[in-house]
């Protein structure tokens, strides 16, 4: 049970003075614990890649991050660059203010333009702020995501105001059907924490503390 849990785990690195050392570091813990993937900043894309090869944990990077507010174009372009650094995951932010003023047609081109760019060669989750937005506005960035080719939705950078709710994870598996994944990221700290995100629909999980995580899940007498 342990490691299916760890298999739902992006093991994740994104503050701005991550270095080298530290990427190692996560690898290393990702390989020992058979996490999903480490999810790390495009400039370490290439020595995630090559520290993991062949170990069957992906690598997953972000795009637009942490505002979502650079153009469509700009954010294919991240996205072509990070498969050619061997990215196998993309976690892009929607443009938050575009959806907030009601402009729907440019957050679906936005989505599409890194959905198409990914295309055959990486999964994409989209990035859509739950702390910023309203329950319709929620649901209104899962239909677009949905309908855009995306592969998930994703709560939170955990660069902003909150993280991953309970109730955010259940209105936007609700919104998404079971076609999409749920990433529940930002604030996901403990097993008690991911268990619950599990329950409410979560299908994979963004965490920097992934090994307390599975250390307390192994620790469980009744695991």
């Amino acid at each position: 049970m342990s490691e299916q849990i760890a298999r739902m785990i992006d093991h994740t690195l994104l503050k701005a003075d991550a270095t080298k050392d530290n990427i190692n570091i996560l690898c290393k813990e990702a390989k020992e614990y058979h996490f999903a993937s480490v999810c790390v900043n495009p400039t370490w894309v290439a020595e995630a890649a090559n520290l993991l090869e062949g170990t069957g944990v992906k690598v997953c990077t972000v795009v637009g991050f942490p505002l979502g507010a650079s153009t469509p174009e700009t954010k294919a372009f991240e996205t072509k660059n990070a498969l050619e650094n061997g990215a196998d995951e993309i976690d892009m932010v929607i443009n938050i203010g575009a959806l907030k003023g009601g402009d729907d047609e440019l957050v679906k081109r936005d989505i599409t333009a890194v959905c198409e760019a990914a295309k055959g060669r990486a999964l994409v989750k989209v990035i859509i702020e739950t702390c910023l937005l309203t329950d319709a506005e929620k649901e209104k960035a899962c239909a677009i995501a949905k309908e855009a080719g995306a592969d998930f939705v994703k709560t939170s950078t955990g660069f902003s105001t909150g993280g991953a709710t309970v109730e955010d994870v259940a209105l936007m598996r609700k919104a998404v059907g079971q076609d999409l994944g749920v990433k529940a990221s930002g604030g996901v700290r403990s097993l008690a924490d991911v268990e619950k995100m599990i329950e409410a629909g979560a299908t994979r999980i963004g965490a920097s503390s992934g090994v307390a995580i599975v250390q307390g899940l192994m620790g469980k007498s009744d695991y």
